[in-house]
């Protein structure tokens, strides 16, 4: 039998229906059938949750109960398997609702205690040592230990295992020389003096050795661990996937009261559905309690329900124009810097996202602690002064038919790239090649298919484009090197093709400084040397949203992400489904 049976709980069965039979209980189908089909590695697995579960007591209170249904586009890719998985909503069930990271960050963006109570980084920044908390237990009934976190390391560390984010341990020491288990709650790592040392570790939630340590690193990606059956340590047991349809969990009884305590819903399910309409009606009609990521067309809709509330609140992407530097017409700043004075970026943030968001003008965010506030107004709408720029760099209206030319009589001309279907990105091309052409700027678009844009600006050598409208998503620690460092220009994420010393020096100098108040200075010059340099012209970060149905109460979202605060959700008991 699964979890949820052991502890019989009276549930409607709302992975099954969108919102039939929601009026009635009926008991969950017996753990023989639950079982059926799955791999050997399960079979053995579950049963053990279950029976660890069901030797728990449930918490009471009024506010213990119910169930929340969230409803997004995306399958949760790999699921729980934190070694392998590089899509951002697995990555935040991973760490806040299945299991656990040694850290998390409170609402300033601070590192607070979670796995581990305490730590320390000595004095020369070489040895980062945490101290576990001794009562989280795996969702089986063994206990959370130092022998995870050694092992959660080594098999990131190890090429084999293909972890997707290698570039955060960069200046870790690799292997068996990097990690010592001091005792069961305590473990040390070794590293290279550098900026943020914590942040991988609010991001990559611990593994159990107990289940995965004969797995060789190789075959961790294909384990059933991911999307069968995985056994967490967080605040939510993992009960039921049906592979693109839908997941399922439900409270663990057993989550520490020093960390909150259980969570206060029976259940949690998300569901999979691939249509924005669809998501929109859903949540309309209340078979949805929570929608990810609406458009800004539909966030009116949502904000006039009386039973729903818009949340809208920062996150960790932006858009932007990546310049091909590489190209003759786009290899002077000063034409970078033109093309970005010369388009109404405030225009194109209220037209596209209808004012959620905020204007860009380099690629660390508002809430980071580096963000340089003084550059906000460096390059604003200004025909004229791209005009000025565009001469100055010897692009000048030699024919008089409107379009710049260089002294060899080479019009000004360029083409910009963005993927087919993505209505947001075609938008910005379209608004800036009408505005471009008003200081001379002869623009088309073009369109290309997701992986052809992809193989065009990432394969090495001069690349066939001129600019690409593209987003990226950043780390909290903003970590740029991958995409202007002169030594990664011939690397795949090196679109722009610049080359810097200066912008170089910035780069190399700010990983490597660990006190925050020193570096500041650094991370403002940065900035200050990307709107000179102007590799992309950056255009906003657009605020996230979602639709909340109000009968959830306690939900929170901010830059951390969308299910920072799904221990806290609860909801009221005459207005929970199935009543």
């Amino acid at each position: 039998m699964t979890g949820v049976e052991a502890v019989r709980r009276c549930l409607p069965a709302l992975w099954l229906v969108l919102a039939v039979g929601l009026a009635g209980c009926t008991d969950p189908p017996p753990g023989e059938r639950a079982l059926r089909g799955l791999p050997e590695f399960c079979q053995e697995v579950l049963p053990r949750v279950d029976a660890h579960l069901a030797g728990l007591q449930q918490p009471s209170g009024e506010r213990y109960g119910g169930t929340a249904v969230v409803g997004w586009v995306g399958e949760l890719v790999d699921g729980m398997n934190a070694l392998v998985s590089a899509d951002h909503g697995a990555a935040q069930h991973q760490t806040f609702v299945n299991l656990m990271t040694l850290i998390q960050f409170d609402e300033a963006l601070e590192p607070r205690p979670y796995l581990a109570r305490e730590w320390e980084l000595s004095d020369d920044a070489t040895r980062l040592t945490f101290h576990l908390r001794d009562d989280v237990r795996w969702h089986d009934g063994e206990p959370t230990t130092a022998h995870d976190v050694a092992f959660t390391y080594l098999r990131a560390t190890d090429p084999a295992t293909a972890f997707p984010n290698a570039a955060f341990w960069e200046r870790y020491v690799a292997g068996e020389e990097g990690v010592e288990v001091l005792d069961d709650h305590t473990v040390r790592f070794h590293l290279e003096p550098h900026a943020e040392p914590l942040d991988p570790w609010r991001a990559l939630a611990i593994m159990p050795r107990h289940l995965l340590g004969d797995v060789p690193p190789a075959e961790l990606g294909d384990h059933p661990f991911g999307t069968r059956c995985p056994v967490g340590n967080g605040p939510f047991v993992f009960h039921e996937h049906r592979p693109d349809a839908s997941w399922s969990f439900v409270r663990n009884p057993d989550f520490p009261e020093a960390l909150g305590g259980p969570p206060y819903l029976d259940r949690y399910v998300y569901r999979i559905v691939p249509e924005e309409i669809t998501l929109l009606t859903e949540l309309l009609t209340e078979n949805l309690d929570l929608v990810l990521t609406p458009s800004p067309d539909q966030a009116a809709r949502i904000a006039e329900a009386e039973h729903l509330e818009l949340l809208a609140f920062p996150f960790r992407s932006y858009l932007f124009v990546g310049w091909n530097a590489r190209r003759p017409q786009l290899a002077d700043a000063r034409v970078r810097r033109a093309l970005t004075r010369a388009t109404n970026r405030r225009q194109v943030l209220d037209a596209v996202l209808q004012g959620y968001g905020q204007v860009a003008n380099a690629g660390v965010p508002p809430f980071h602690w580096g963000y340089h506030s003084g550059i906000e107004d460096a390059l604003p709408y200004d025909p004229e002064g791209a005009r000025a720029l565009l001469t100055e760099a010897g692009w000048v209206d030699r024919s008089g038919d409107g379009i710049r030319q260089n002294v060899d009589g080479e019009p000004l001309e360029i083409t910009l790239t963005y993927n087919t279907g993505n209505q947001q990105r075609r938008d910005v091309a379209e608004i800036m090649q009408a505005q471009l052409r008003e200081v001379g700027v002869a623009v088309q678009t073009q369109a290309l298919e997701w992986a052809a844009l992809v193989e065009r600006v990432t394969t090495p050598g001069d690349r066939n484009f001129d600019g690409v409208v593209m987003s990226w998503v950043t780390e909290f620690k903003v970590d740029d090197r991958d995409l202007l460092h002169s030594d990664n220009a011939d690397q795949p994420y090196g679109w722009a093709g610049v080359r810097s010393p200066g912008l170089d020096a910035l780069l190399d100098t700010l990983q490597v400084m660990v006190d925050r108040e020193e570096a500041l200075p650094y991370w403002h010059r940065y900035q200050e040397r990307v709107v000179e340099e102007q590799p992309y012209t950056y255009f906003f970060f657009p605020e996230r949203l979602a639709g909340v149905n109000r009968r959830v109460q306690g939900v929170e979202m901010d830059a951390r992400g969308e299910w920072v605060s799904i221990a806290d959700w609860w909801i009221p008991a005459e207005s929970r489904r199935g009543r």
